[in-house]
């Protein structure tokens, strides 16, 4: 998706994923068997704990990585190391990159993964639900107004979504417009004075990990004069949901959409 042509010997059937959004499509497609290592972050599905864990994203054991002998590494410039893909190259282990900042690229990503996997027509009919679902999402609620949307990835530094994160699209196509889209990169860092500023009707709070309680409101409900506090509209989210962009992406935009707008699912 880079760009980058690698060439490899043969189909892969032993495959290492960096990236939780690639464990969790891999399962997906049925092609768990090709799959011999993951991060410590995959843990979706359940059963992905039980494949041999490499270390985080940042910093992955190139040991226990060369001990699996994958026929190929999977990995994203979006979380993991630039140094982790040369080390790997060095060792003659190739790297297939992925990202994806847009639905489209989420579609995409799922096309890619079924061929390397040898799991092509399992994704026609995959993506089609997946499109069918978002389809209708949009359709339900493209006769309500667009509540102003303040979505926080992280409290501090407070961190948002940009005009290049996938949450951005996420929220428009949930009918909301984010008070961040405009913001440059994917995720910066934003101010609370500016948020204030732009007076959301929503605040999006996103819980990490499993087991995480949602992110701290207190400073949020101490500024009453926001129409989103005013409203009692400060709403928790799971993060994994809407930052990965496996298949359960559509899962957190409908969650989005029934929070910008019960009325439109009755």
């Amino acid at each position: 998706m880079r760009g980058t042509t690698i060439t490899l010997a043969a189909p892969p059937t032993r495959i290492i994923s960096l990236v939780p959004s690639v464990t969790e499509l891999i399962f997906a497609l049925g092609a768990e068997d090709r799959l011999v290592g993951i991060t410590d972050y995959c843990d979706f599905p359940p059963e992905a704990r039980r494949k041999p864990s490499v270390g985080g994203m940042v910093s992955p054991s190139l040991e226990t990585i060369v001990a699996l002998r994958p026929d190929v590494v999977v990995a994203t410039d979006s979380g993991n190391r630039q140094e982790t893909f040369g080390q790997l190259r060095r060792l003659g282990i190739p790297v297939y990159l992925v990202r994806a900042n847009r639905f489209a690229e989420v579609m995409d990503v799922a096309s890619r993964i079924g061929q390397l996997t040898g799991r092509e027509q399992v994704v026609a009919p995959l993506t089609a639900r997946l499109r069918a679902r978002v389809d209708a999402v949009a359709h339900a609620v493209s006769r309500h107004p667009r509540p102003r949307v303040l979505y926080v990835l992280w409290p501090e530094p407070l961190i948002v979504p940009g005009r290049d994160a996938i949450v951005t699209e996420l929220i428009q196509l949930a009918g909301g417009e984010s008070i961040t889209a405009g913001e440059p990169s994917d995720y910066p860092r934003f101010s609370i004075e500016a948020a204030v500023v732009r007076a959301p009707h929503v605040i999006v709070l996103a819980r990490h990990g499993a087991g995480t309680g949602a992110l701290t409101r207190d400073k949020w409900d101490a500024l009453t004069a926001l129409p989103a506090v005013k409203a009692g509209r400060i709403y928790a989210v799971d993060g994994n949901l809407l930052h990965r962009y496996g298949p359960r992406v559509v899962d957190g935009l409908e969650h989005l959409a029934r929070l910008f707008h019960p009325e439109a699912f009755r």
